[in-house]
């Protein structure tokens, strides 16, 4: 699966940006899309995942300001991050879990959050 992420940008805290993950394939078929990130000299983390059911969940730092969703006829998923801080600084990265440890990932936005 080809996974296309776009949407990142610079933004002054407290603002907003939407990131959205274009797959190449029906999102349908895929077990789960999630949004990650990584700030500089940390692990790579989760922010925010939908599975093919439509059930959701969010990493506690994410609950409350933002929001995942998915359309399916566009085979997109986005992730709508609003009261942004500059501790949500880091590249996100679109991923897609097809089951059996099988997994994808976009080649991941710049979020740049300023104080």
């Amino acid at each position: 699966v080809q996974l296309q992420a776009s949407g990142g940008g610079l933004v002054q805290a407290g603002g907003s940006l939407r990131l959205s993950c274009a797959a190449s394939v029906s999102i349908f078929s895929i077990k789960a899309m999630g949004w990650y990130r990584q700030a500089p000299g940390k692990q790579r983390e989760l922010v925010a995942r939908i599975t093919r059911s439509g059930a959701v969940n969010y990493a506690d730092s994410a609950k409350g300001r933002f929001t995942i969703s998915r359309d399916i006829a566009k085979n997109t998923v986005d992730l709508q991050m609003n009261s942004l801080r500059p501790e949500d600084t880091a590249v996100y990265y679109c991923n897609a879990d097809r089951g059996f440890y099988r997994e994808d990932w976009g080649q991941g936005t710049q979020v740049t959050v300023s104080s």
